[in-house]
C-alpha cells in the first residue's frame, strides 16, 4: 500500500470488524493516547464497527490541551515585556488563559505571531535583532528535536535574542500515571508519530510492568482497525506486548539522530500537565549548556495562581474519566467558535473532535 486511499478501503476494513467480532469475547478497553488518532477514530466511525466487548478511551495526547494553565499564563506575561516577540504555533493562541489569551493580546497590540515551524521563529529573531523573540515550545517527542535543533542553531550563528518557553512533555510518564491512577486501562494505541522518534524500548517497561498491551499505530482507518485487532489477540491469548502496526514508518530503534539531539539540548523534568498535576519525569527543559536560550532563566515574570475555567471537565476528559458529551458546558456555552477550554480549541483536541464528528 502506497497511497492514503488504499488504508481507507471498506474491502480492507470491513473484514477486520468481522475478525473483531469473531474473536473478541473478554471486555477489554483501549485508550488511544494521540489527538490525531482520537480525530480519525471519530471522523470515520471506527466505534460502530467494534464488538461491545471493546471500549476506546481518549487520552491526553493533544499538545495543546495537555499544555498547564500556568505555561500559558506566563507566555501571556512575556507577551506584555515591551520589546517581546511571541511565536507560537496556531491553535495554542486561542487556548484561554486565567484571565486573557495570547489571541487577546495580540488583537490589543501585543506582537504575537503565528508560525509553522520553530525555524521561522529563529528567522524573526534573526531580522529583528532589537527585540527578543520567544517561542513557545510545546508537543511531545515528536516536536521536541526540532526546537533542540533551532536552540543548536541558534547557539552556532550567534543569535541572541532567542528564546523558548518549553512545555515539551514526554509520553511514557502520563501513560503509567494513568494506570498509577487506577484508571481501567487494558491496553494503548501508542502514537506512530512520536514512536517515529522514540522507538519502541520506551513503552517495553509500561507494558511489562503492567502486563499491557501497547501497538503503535498509524492514522487511517486500516491502521487503527489494525491495531485494535492485534491488542485483542494479544488480550486473548494473555500475551501482552509492545507491537508495531505502523511499520511502513516506525522503527523498533527509532531515530538515533533526533534522539541524540533531544538528550543533547533537554533534560527530563517533572511537569505539570493540564487536569493531570504533576507527573515525574514527564516533562523537558532546557540544560545549562544552553540556558541562554531559556526563557525561564532569561525573564522574570510575576503569574498569579492559575485558575481553571468553571464548569469545565477537560482534566476528567483528558484522564478518560469522562466524555466530552457529560459536560455541561459542552455545545452550549463551549464551542469551537468560544472555547471555554483546552480541549474544544485545538483540531486533535477531544472537545473539538466530539462537537464536529459525533452525532
Amino acid at each position: 500500500m502506497q497511497y492514503i486511499d488504499e488504508y481507507r478501503k471498506k474491502d480492507l476494513i470491513l473484514p477486520i470488524s468481522e475478525e473483531l467480532k469473531k474473536i473478541s469475547k473478554r471486555n477489554i478497553t483501549l485508550m488511544e493516547v494521540c489527538g490525531g488518532h482520537t480525530m480519525a477514530i471519530h471522523r470515520f466511525g471506527l466505534h460502530s464497527l467494534l464488538p461491545p466487548t471493546i471500549r476506546l478511551l481518549s487520552g491526553p495526547g493533544c499538545p495543546v490541551c495537555v499544555s498547564s494553565q500556568h505555561f500559558l499564563d506566563t507566555a501571556i506575561a512575556y507577551a506584555e515585556i515591551p520589546g517581546v516577540i511571541i511565536t507560537t504555533y496556531g491553535d495554542l493562541i486561542r487556548v484561554p488563559g486565567s484571565g486573557s489569551s495570547l489571541e487577546k493580546e495580540k488583537a490589543e497590540g501585543k506582537d504575537i505571531r503565528i508560525i509553522y515551524s520553530v525555524l521561522e521563529a529563529i528567522e524573526i529573531a534573526r531580522q529583528n535583532r532589537e527585540n527578543k523573540v520567544v517561542f513557545l515550545g510545546i508537543g511531545f517527542e515528536t516536536t521536541a528535536p526540532a526546537t533542540a535543533a533551532a536552540i543548536v542553531e541558534a547557539k552556532k550563528t550567534g543569535i541572541t535574542n532567542f528564546f523558548v518557553l518549553s512545555a515539551h512533555k514526554i509520553m511514557p510518564p502520563v501513560m503509567k500515571a494513568l494506570v498509577d491512577d487506577g484508571i481501567k486501562i487494558d491496553g494503548f494505541i501508542a502514537p506512530g508519530h512520536v514512536s517515529a522518534i522514540t522507538g519502541t524500548a520506551i513503552y517495553n517497561d509500561l507494558s511489562a510492568l503492567y502486563r499491557l498491551g501497547v501497538v503503535i499505530a498509524g492514522f487511517e482507518p486500516v491502521d487503527l482497525m489494525q491495531a485494535v485487532l492485534m491488542l485483542v489477540i494479544q488480550l486473548e491469548s494473555g500475551t501482552p506486548e509492545v507491537e508495531i502496526q505502523y511499520q511502513r514508518v516506525v522503527h523498533s530503534e527509532g531515530n538515533r539522530i533526533a534522539q541524540k539531539l533531544m538528550a543533547q539540548v533537554f533534560e527530563p523534568k517533572d511537569d505539570c500537565w493540564r487536569g493531570l498535576g504533576s507527573i515525574p519525569g514527564s516533562g523537558l527543559r532546557i540544560r545549562n549548556e544552553y540556558s541562554l536560550f531559556d526563557a525561564e532563566k532569561n525573564f522574570s515574570v510575576s503569574v498569579p495562581e492559575p485558575s481553571d475555567p468553571k464548569g469545565c471537565i477537560c482534566g476528567a476528559i483528558l484522564k478518560g474519566l469522562k466524555t466530552p458529551v457529560e459536560c455541561t458546558l459542552f455545545g452550549k456555552a463551549c464551542t469551537p467558535a468560544n472555547p471555554v477550554g483546552a480541549c474544544m480549541v485545538s483540531g486533535e483536541g477531544t472537545c473539538g473532535t466530539y462537537y464536529k464528528y459525533r452525532p
